[in-house]
């Protein structure tokens, strides 16, 4: 297998963009400005200071992704599990089919523990016959660790076209990256899919 270009995975860079401060833990977070109630009501929005945490002492993951999902109008979700380790494996040697032309929308589940996550993204790769057709990313957002009110988030992309045609209808190989501000990738994993004229 050839080697992967390593920035090929990263989300495009926004010109001048910095983080305005260092990474801070949950605790620095939650008693920061504890009288400023704008900044309160924030950080209620992040999903800070409400509910018992849900985060596995015993699992070091920040963010874990459980499924990505493909919806379409007229046929069943198609979902890949990513929830057990290693579960990523096989996925390249079992395509699934997406029909010429038809919408679909992604949608990314997963947790975050332990610390705030800032600025997850999710970005694929698409290559046919080794040369690669396509990069997106989606920015999916900043979230705080997960609580027994909110013990999963789920996040809808964009909804997307797919290609037409017969030069369009094949084989096609992804690589698929979740990764941060701090650009730590969370999951990288490869699959495939095929074109074609019907599901």
């Amino acid at each position: 297998m050839a080697s992967h270009d390593e920035s090929d995975h990263l989300p495009e860079e926004t010109q001048g963009y910095k983080l305005s401060q260092p990474k801070q833990s949950l605790a620095e977070y939650q008693n920061m400005d504890a009288n400023d109630e704008s900044l309160q009501r924030y950080k209620q929005s992040l999903g800070l200071g409400g509910g018992k945490d849900l985060s596995d002492p015993s699992d070091s993951r920040v963010c874990i992704i459980h499924a990505l999902t493909m919806e379409s109008p007229g046929r069943a979700p198609v979902t890949i599990d990513l929830s057990a380790p290693g579960s990523e494996a096989t996925l390249k040697d079992r395509p699934f089919k997406i029909k010429e032309s038809c919408k679909f929308t992604m949608v990314a589940t997963f947790k975050v523990q332990h610390e705030i996550l800032s600025g997850l993204q999710y970005v694929q790769v698409v290559k046919r016959k080794g040369i690669k057709v396509s990069k997106d990313s989606e920015m999916l957002g900043s979230y705080a660790p997960n609580t027994e009110k909110q013990p999963l988030y789920t996040k809808r992309f964009q909804e997307e076209e797919a290609p037409s045609g017969m030069l369009a209808r094949g084989h096609y190989n992804a690589t698929s990256s979740f990764v941060d501000d701090d650009k730590k990738t969370h999951l990288q994993f490869e699959w495939s899919f095929d074109i074609s004229k019907d599901w």
